[in-house]
């Protein structure tokens, strides 16, 4: 898609599917029951934001009342002025004072090991106080204060939980780093944050083998080391066990520089209970997490406590219809390291008072039907997941979740990007048994929470449609200059007015921050500036939102957003690449996939005479992304060329690359500026 034109969509799904009453997917009533009811609510949240968001402020706990709802000088907000609170107390403690203590607030369900069934384990909110002021204790012990930066980098085990809300607990930020991620990553990251403790362990599970990950950390100090960073303490889980004998180090014991290495077990057992919740102001730092750009490095994208948490209990209260004591058991199987696992496996369902479900592994270890057998032996109510997963469970066969009993499902829900209608009407038909309501939930890690989906007691919903705007949400698509347009034109999705879970900032990097999301639109009256989402978008006849995809150079594979500067970097820094340049094309299964265009230094042809790149190097090159960013973002296809398409300035016209990497027969776009179109005709004839 270009920046400068939104395509129009060619999509138009007229299948339109009726909630249902709520007796008939087994609820007591929807929150939120028709249509009216949703439009009345909607109209009053924009009329009246101040009125709407006090109220579901009033849904949190406050340790000191707030005095104003909102401050706002575009593009900067201050949510519930003056009030104080603390996230961890929302989501575990005040739980436990109000006599909830024994209720269960998470399960767990290990990958099975060595043959045997999955280790499964249940922490009731009791526990996870009594865990998470242990582990508070022992940070404040290391030193970590009220507005230190924590790092976590580990697998999908209770603890990773424990850890996250042990930091809030006491007022330190969280910046969470996915498990899949390489050394470099976790530098990267650690640099920008100016983070001096990252907790981690030993290793975790998938597919019955074990990802290193305190081997990765270790690297990431040798970088840290020769970048002049220093780290002072790491945090070491055993949850492998794999590190024995003479690599088994001693709590204290130094790595690299000036790291100190202890062991979880060690410091959590000697550490007391009584850690009260630190009082934050409300706009206070909760957590960054940072998400790929394309211009360079990852942005740590900063969240703030009261907006925060204001918004992801209501966002998950109205989407998935949660209802504390009733039986429901909720499981998004997203990964915590990316903001779905923030907002939808642990903040927004734990101040619901509803269990959450984590899980560690894959779909298919060990065997295809895992997540099927897992919704049946725990009798998951609400269920969230990814339409890459969705197309991966297409063809492994509907015969799979057919040999398990799925009637305890009630709301499907799927996240990450647009779902194809025929994914949609598979995960309906032979997941929801055409009685579920699919909540298609569109946002983005700088949202916080949901900004479009259908309400699954109120809206009618389309294949594909994330249909319509959360309330609280003024969402519009509109052309370059702001101004809204008509139905079933291409535009720019914006959002007009703040809203609680908003972005406060891009962690050092303020220009980044209004350039990336506040410099491009803005309203044509009054010249405020919009959030921009980088996203294109239609609305139908019916007002339905249809999201189009990234206008920039971001690329989505499998539901997640990668750089294109990172692989690319990635790329060149493998000793043959002299330049690399990386798109995005349609994957069947993965949604998008990565092509990377590479050229060759002459050292290849000097070291390997008479031998022409091969698929030893692309395997070469692939593993070498895979080292330095991750597993994710390995190129699906390399394709060796003598030359990229650059324009007159010296830039890669990528958008030529991606009709190449699509398949396009015919060149159509404007090559005006292309410096020499022999190298676009050398890659169409490229058949490697």
């Amino acid at each position: 898609m270009s920046s400068s034109q939104p395509i129009d969509s060619i999509l138009h799904e007229t299948r339109l599917f009726k909630p249902p009453a709520a007796g008939e997917v087994g609820f007591d009533a929807w929150h939120v029951g028709s249509a009216q009811a949703y439009k009345d609510l909607h109209a009053r949240s924009i009329a009246d934001p101040e009125g709407f968001w006090r109220d579901e402020a009033s849904r949190v706990s406050w340790l000191k009342p707030f005095d104003r709802v909102l401050e706002w000088q575009a593009p900067d907000a201050r949510w519930f002025v003056g009030g104080r609170l603390n996230a961890c107390h929302n989501c575990v403690d005040r739980h436990v004072d109000a006599g909830f203590g024994n209720e269960t607030a998470l399960i767990w369900e290990g990958e099975p090991v060595a043959g045997g069934g999955p280790e499964v384990r249940r922490l009731t909110y009791e526990q996870l106080r009594a865990q998470t002021a242990r582990l508070g204790n022992v940070l404040k012990g290391l030193g970590v204060k009220k507005g230190d930066v924590v790092t976590i980098y580990m697998p999908m085990v209770p603890e990773l939980a424990v850890a996250i809300l042990a930091c809030a607990r006491i007022g330190a930020a969280h910046s969470v780093i996915f498990g899949g991620f390489a050394h470099t990553a976790i530098g990267e990251r650690v640099i920008d944050a100016d983070s001096r403790v990252i907790i981690t362990a030993d290793g975790g599970y998938r597919r019955g083998e074990v990802v290193p990950l305190l081997k990765n950390v270790e690297a990431a100090i040798s970088l840290l080391d020769s970048q002049g960073h220093a780290l002072r303490d790491v945090v070491v889980l055993e949850r492998t066990g794999h590190v024995k004998g003479a690599q088994r180090f001693a709590s204290g014991q130094t790595c690299g520089a000036s790291a100190r290495l202890h062991w979880w077990h060690d410091l959590t057992g000697a550490a007391g209970e009584d850690c009260p919740c630190t009082p934050m102001e409300s706009e206070d730092m909760l957590f960054l997490l940072y998400t790929s750009g394309s211009t360079g490095k990852p942005k740590g994208i900063v969240h703030t406590t009261g907006g925060y948490l204001t918004f992801v209990q209501m966002t998950a209260r109205l989407a998935f219809n949660l209802s504390p004591g009733a039986g429901q058991i909720f499981w998004c199987s997203a990964d915590i390291g990316w903001v779905t696992g923030h907002s939808y496996v642990l903040y927004g369902i734990l101040m619901n008072r509803v269990p959450t479900l984590m899980y560690e592994g894959a779909p298919n270890f060990p065997a295809n039907d895992r997540f099927w057998e897992i919704i049946a032996r725990h009798k998951v109510t609400q269920f969230y997941t990814a339409p890459t997963a969705i197309r991966t469970f297409m063809k492994w066969g509907h015969e799979l979740p057919e040999k398990h009993n799925l009637s305890s499902l009630r709301v499907l829900g799927t996240v990450g990007e647009p779902i194809n209608p025929e994914a949609w009407i598979w995960y309906h038909t032979h997941i929801g048994g055409g009685r579920c309501p699919i909540v298609d939930t569109y946002w983005q890690t700088e949202t916080g929470g949901h900004v479009c989906t259908p309400l699954p007691g109120a809206i009618a919903t389309k294949p594909g449609s994330c249909t319509l705007p959360m309330p609280g949400i003024d969402a519009a698509v509109v052309n370059e200059q702001g101004e809204e347009i008509g139905a079933n034109r291409g535009g720019l999705f914006v959002i007009r007015k703040p809203w609680p879970g908003m972005l406060r900032g891009v962690f050092g990097n303020r220009e980044r921050f209004i350039s990336n999301y506040w410099g491009r639109v803005k309203d044509p009256a009054t010249g405020e500036p919009y959030y921009f989402s980088a996203d294109g978008a239609r609305r139908d006849e019916d007002g339905y939102f249809w999201i189009q995809g990234r206008i920039d150079d971001v690329i989505k594979v499998s539901g997640h957003l990668l750089g294109t500067m990172e692989v690319e970097s990635a790329l060149v820094s493998h000793p043959y690449v002299a330049e690399a340049a990386v798109v995005g094309f349609p994957h069947e299964i993965k949604g998008n996939a990565i092509c990377a265009f590479v050229t060759l230094k002459s050292r290849w042809k000097t070291e390997h005479p008479g031998r022409v790149p091969d698929d030893a190097l692309k395997a070469e090159l692939t593993a070498h992304v895979a080292r330095e960013v991750g597993a994710l973002a390995k190129p699906e296809v390399i394709r060796f060329a003598e030359g990229l398409p650059k324009t007159r300035s010296g830039k890669i016209m990528r958008r030529l690359l991606r009709d190449i990497a699509c398949g396009v027969e015919k060149i159509t776009q404007d090559t005006t500026t292309l410096e020499d179109f022999s190298v676009v005709a050398a890659l169409r004839g490229d058949d490697e």
